[in-house]
């Protein structure tokens, strides 16, 4: 059982951390080569696509917004451009036509790079055609410029607060309510267990 415990605890564990992972925003610094629109046709991954743009017609077919780049080591990253509307996750994104526009106008060569700092959210599995959401778009000083990301700053300062609230608030409950009632529950055990001894020796004359 002890086993079992563990490995339903790392089970949980590895759920929320992987839904912290994908919601909570990353910064990537890139070269952006190419700015386009494609139509998608969303099927078993479409969990991981947003719904259509704020104002028009939801559709099983919709043009997406990509942003095709390159990483400082040669490798390329594909990002999509989607409005999160009031929907999940809570970036209340309205203006992928403006980020669309900004990534155009900060496309760069190999030979004259300029350099962009990428706010997004999400995976990149090439195999299930998922692609992270870019947020916002700025240029950056360098390759290594990827700013502080005030967003999870913030957010695990805040997590950690509320741990040890609750961390607190069930110390206080165990004192005072949990070990009491275990210590009555060994004094009555205690008293049982003499009593039966006593009844035993009556019983038998040892």
């Amino acid at each position: 059982m002890r086993y079992v415990k563990w490995i339903f605890l790392f089970v949980i564990v590895a759920i929320i951390g992987a839904f912290l992972h994908y919601t909570l925003p990353q910064h990537d610094v890139v070269r952006i080569v190419d700015a386009n629109e494609r139509r998608v046709d969303p099927g078993t991954n479409s969990i991981f696509w947003s719904r259509a743009g704020s104002g028009d017609t939801i559709r099983a077919s919709r043009d997406v917004f990509f942003i095709d780049a390159i990483r400082e080591n040669g490798k390329p990253i594909v990002f999509r451009n989607e409005d999160t509307g009031w929907i999940w996750p809570p970036y209340f994104k309205f203006d992928s036509a403006n980020v669309q526009a900004i990534a155009s106008d900060l496309t760069s060569t190999q030979a004259a790079p300029r350099w962009v700092r990428i706010r997004h959210y999400g995976w990149r599995f090439e195999w299930l055609s998922i692609f992270p959401n870019a947020v916002s778009l700025k240029e950056a000083s360098g390759p290594d410029d990827k700013g502080l990301n005030w967003t999870n700053m913030i957010f695990f300062a805040l997590l950690a607060v509320f741990a040890l609230w609750v961390w607190r608030i069930w110390r206080n409950f165990r004192t005072k309510r949990i070990e009491p009632l275990l210590d009555d529950l060994d004094e009555t055990y205690d008293e049982t267990r003499a009593r039966g001894r006593g009844l035993w020796r009556r019983f038998t004359g040892r």
